[in-house]
């Protein structure tokens, strides 16, 4: 605030201003900042970003369109701009505009999709009897989410190759559809093909609105008998509720800090009475201190090896609570019920305001209100579990 004082006509701090109190969740203090420096310097592309993704949280998302289209008509729209309003398309189930506007991501910095010289497969051309290479491009819960639609291209008479983050390759190996499943590591050598897809522009290639969502579960290859059995038997007789725990993601996703939340904020829900294992790989180190002090959990993830492993011990659960992260779309993926914890501007695939999930029929969504805090929505949770092992039953649905 000194600064500006010092230059009150400087549209940097102004903006800079702006950008501290949205990364400390204030965003409509953060707009009006925003809206200054452009009022100071009516071309500054940066601000128009700054304010567009301010009006995103704040869920206005009619005056996120009208001011893309502002910048537009002053010729400031940026591929992140682009970026940015797909996802407020999708979020708002406009998914015509979203899955269009999704190809940007290829365009963004970030972007690691490998460049093929054959050409990009986006639901055009006939793929009878051609080999198409579907790889994936974004996180491995994205990968999850989208292999779905795997079955649908070999039903068009592809033979599809799929190419998969290592850690998902014993998992989707035997997925139904998939000629030959490739882990990522391999990419730079695969197999001849005619065309490629990214997995996440799949839902484009297959017009995919609301309505279309293909969502038949289980859609993930099933389990050896065995490989389920020697996690039943670590866990022991199953004579409580089974609650599967996960509470962070990628500590380098852009929205980490909306997502994730502290294994200490979790335990509000531990003195339910239920067996409560960690699904959790990789804790950060404040919470592996916390876990080493919770004796009511049971932690079994150094010997979680990949995601056939975490499956085959989800399907020992009655039940599991999560975050937005790649564990939700694996429980998800698998049919068990899961619920998911989720901030009050929630990545575009959980939509608005609804609770169920038309991409995961056995999902709970539990939002948080306005006031941005998981400790309400934690309590919620508890009493949910509380009400299904009331009296000793179990009682898991929706």
């Amino acid at each position: 605030m000194r600064a500006h004082q010092l230059d009150p006509d400087n549209a940097e701090i102004c903006n800079n201003l702006g950008l501290a109190l949205r990364r400390l969740r204030r965003n409509q203090e953060a707009l009006a900042w925003f809206e200054t420096a452009i009022e100071i310097r009516p071309r500054f592309a940066d601000a128009f970003d700054n304010s567009l993704v301010a009006l995103f949280h704040l869920h206005r998302f009619d005056e996120v369109f009208a001011l893309a289209d502002r910048m537009t008509s002053l010729g400031l729209n940026t591929t992140v701009t682009e970026w940015n309003v797909s996802l407020a398309h999708l979020l708002t189930g406009n998914f015509e505009a979203g899955w269009r506007g999704h190809q940007t991501r290829l365009k963004l910095p970030s972007a690691k999709y490998h460049r093929f010289p054959q050409p990009m497969w986006l639901g055009d051309e006939d793929i009878e009897g051609k080999t198409i290479l579907v790889v994936a491009d974004e996180g491995l819960g994205d990968t999850v989410q989208f292999v779905r639609y795997v079955p649908m291209l070999a039903a068009r008479g592809a033979r599809v190759v799929l190419v998969v983050q290592d850690p998902l390759h014993r998992l989707m190996s035997t997925l139904r559809g998939a000629a030959q499943c490739i882990p990522m590591s391999a990419v730079g050598t695969p197999p001849p093909f005619d065309l490629h897809c990214p997995v996440s522009s799949l839902p484009l290639a297959f017009k995919t609105r609301l309505d279309t969502i293909p969502a038949d579960m289980p859609y993930l290859p099933s389990l050896p008998d065995r490989h389920v059995k020697a996690w039943e038997d670590r866990l022991g007789p199953r004579t409580r509720l089974r609650v599967g725990l996960a509470w962070s993601g990628d500590p380098s996703h852009v929205n980490d800090e909306t997502r994730s939340i502290p294994l200490r904020t979790l335990s509000r829900i531990l003195d339910v009475d239920a067996t409560f294992v960690s699904l959790q790989k990789a804790p950060r180190p404040h919470d592996a201190a916390v876990l080493r002090e919770r004796s009511d959990i049971v932690d079994l993830t150094a010997d979680l090896t990949d995601f056939a492993d975490t499956a085959a011990l989800i399907r020992c659960l009655d039940v599991v609570v999560t975050v937005d992260t790649s564990v939700a779309h694996l429980a998800g993926a698998l049919g068990c019920p899961t619920w998911i914890l989720l901030p009050w501007t929630p990545d575009y695939r959980w939509l608005l305001e609804r609770a169920d999930s038309p991409w995961y029929p056995s999902v709970r969504l539990f939002r948080q209100t306005e006031t941005c805090e998981f400790e309400t929505v934690l309590d919620r949770v508890r009493d949910e579990l509380r009400a299904r092992t009331a009296g000793g039953h179990v009682v898991i649905g929706a």
